[in-house]
């Protein structure tokens, strides 16, 4: 039997109204080694980055002690968005994650869609992390003098090499670069409650309420603000669906997912909500700047020494672990994608330390064109992609939820049945996460700039996705046609031949 044809009969497309049993042929082939200290640690990784380190500075200077609000309230949506992924993985684990969900309940035209939107997610996010991490490295003296671009592309060959390796590698980095984040928050949280307990001036200011009741309130500018900036928050809590993805490689997900998915609640409200209302209590709103970490402006008008360095080093750290994840899932998703025929066939392949290589060299690619971007413009290559990457991840979290309404609905038709992990007040739950979702994408087009410009781009974006489809539909028909006859051969005199490819491949 061809390798095509084992692929084909492992690829099992969605037969609506027969047997509901749907297996992804992206699954075959990948080693278990990711352990559950690698998955609550991607869990953490994925809650906590850029958006919290160095964001959260100009949020603060525009909507003030109200960004906790922001904070609280699309971090409360992205934990639904997370959960309803942990009931699906449940249901069926899958390295493919949502990709493979949409290839289930809405056919290959969704899991083309989900897939490539993802793609445009991560490829623009991981230019935004090469191109952060060589403005972070400029930070210091020592390289000043290296050109950018430089900086970008030697970052970018650290990480890939990484991924390269082997799984163990990615989980092992994103378990250091989690505990290094974490760590830094929990220390600065520390330092602030004991500002805040005896009372010692942060810039002449006395800490305490006061500062937030004596200038302005949670509204000090009012409402719009704070909707406005919710965008950006919506960003800063990208990468939380990552957890799905490590399913398809954890010995046990039914173990390990729901315990790390839980997490993500209380680590939103201790990381972002605690750590936004001490930065308000510390020093007031208008004190913070888009220029600076607003944890390098509190820790710096105390006198702790080095404290900007230090701080840097963290968020180029979240800048690594964020373009680390971006390579990973990639790689994953697209080779869903190709085992199904709607991504380029070489992005199917795996290597002998079963790493679909393929994918992640293609996500690299695309990054390479930030290392062009950073030569080009050096100064706006970072705002140029940003925007894109947050129609990707709105996108991303949309599929996910219409996945599992579609999943819900199965289960009241009695053709599934849901895990004991399951997305509670379903299904308003879904369309209120879908409604939000929208909501965002009206405050992008309100704000105006590069958000309302982003916008307008869908249109462009949808119909690339059209022409897409049109270009790959002929090869997915082909590879189904051949799942078929692969099954009429399972059902057929050659059973316990087929069935020993099946394992074998």
């Amino acid at each position: 039997m061809s390798e095509q044809l084992q692929q084909a009969e492992q690829y099992e497309a969605p037969r609506h109204g027969q047997d509901d049993t749907h297996v992804d042929a992206g699954d075959a082939g990948y080693s278990k080694t990711l352990k559950s200290r690698h998955v609550n640690m991607i869990a953490i990784g994925g809650a906590i980055g850029t958006g919290l380190f160095l964001g959260a500075g100009g949020r603060l200077a525009s909507a003030g002690p109200s960004l906790a609000i922001a904070y609280a309230v699309c971090g409360v949506f992205a934990f639904l968005v997370v959960r309803a992924l942990g009931e699906l993985v449940l249901h069926r684990p899958s390295s493919g994650a949502f990709v493979s969900y949409a290839r289930e309940f809405m056919g290959e035209k969704g899991a083309f869609v989900a897939g490539w939107m993802y793609f445009l997610n991560w490829a623009t996010t991981g230019i935004a992390d090469i191109t952060a991490v060589a403005t972070y490295t400029h930070y210091w003296g020592m390289f000043t003098d290296v050109p950018q671009w430089v900086i970008a592309l030697i970052a970018l060959a650290v990480v890939l090499t990484v991924n390269l390796v082997s799984v163990r590698f990615f989980g092992e980095m994103e378990f250091w670069f989690a505990i290094i984040k974490v760590s830094a928050l929990v220390i600065f949280m520390l330092i602030g409650i004991f500002l805040l307990v005896t009372q010692q001036p942060v810039d002449g200011h006395s800490p305490g309420p006061s500062l937030i009741t004596d200038n302005g309130g949670f509204f000090p500018a009012g409402m719009l603000p704070m909707l406005l900036v919710v965008q950006g928050v919506v960003f800063a809590y990208a990468s939380v669906e990552l957890v799905g993805v490590t399913a398809g490689e954890t010995a046990e997900p039914e173990k390990i997912m729901p315990r790390a998915i839980n997490s993500i609640m209380w680590r939103v409200a201790l990381f972002y909500v605690g750590s936004v209302i001490l930065l308000t209590m510390l020093l007031p709103w208008d004190k913070y700047s888009a220029s600076e970490s607003p944890f390098v402006t509190v820790l710096s008008n105390i006198g702790v020494p080095a404290a900007g360095g230090v701080m840097n080093l963290v968020v180029l750290t979240a800048a690594m672990s964020s373009l680390n994840s971006g390579l990973y899932s990639t790689g994953r998703i697209l080779r869903s994608m190709a085992m199904s025929g709607s991504a380029p066939k070489f992005t199917g392949v795996m290597s002998r330390s079963q790493v679909p290589y393929g994918g992640i060299l293609l996500t690299s690619s695309i990054c390479v064109l930030g290392v062009g971007l950073n030569f080009v413009v050096p100064k706006d290559a970072f705002e140029i992609v940003l925007n894109f990457a947050a129609i990707g991840i709105l996108s991303t979290w949309g599929m996910i939820m219409v996945c599992h309404l579609l999943f819900w609905r199965k289960t009241r038709l009695g053709r599934l049945s849901r895990p004991g992990y399951a997305l509670p007040f379903a299904p308003w739950t879904q369309i209120i996460t879908l409604v939000f979702l929208a909501s965002v994408l009206v405050l992008m087009y309100a704000d105006g700039g590069a958000g309302r410009t982003t916008v307008l781009s869908l249109p462009v974006i949808i119909a690339a996705l059209v022409g897409g489809w049109f270009l790959v539909r002929a090869r997915v028909g082909t590879v189904r046609d051949e799942a078929a006859l692969a099954r009429a051969g399972h059902d057929g005199t050659t059973r316990t031949t087929d069935h020993t490819d099946h394992t074998e491949s």
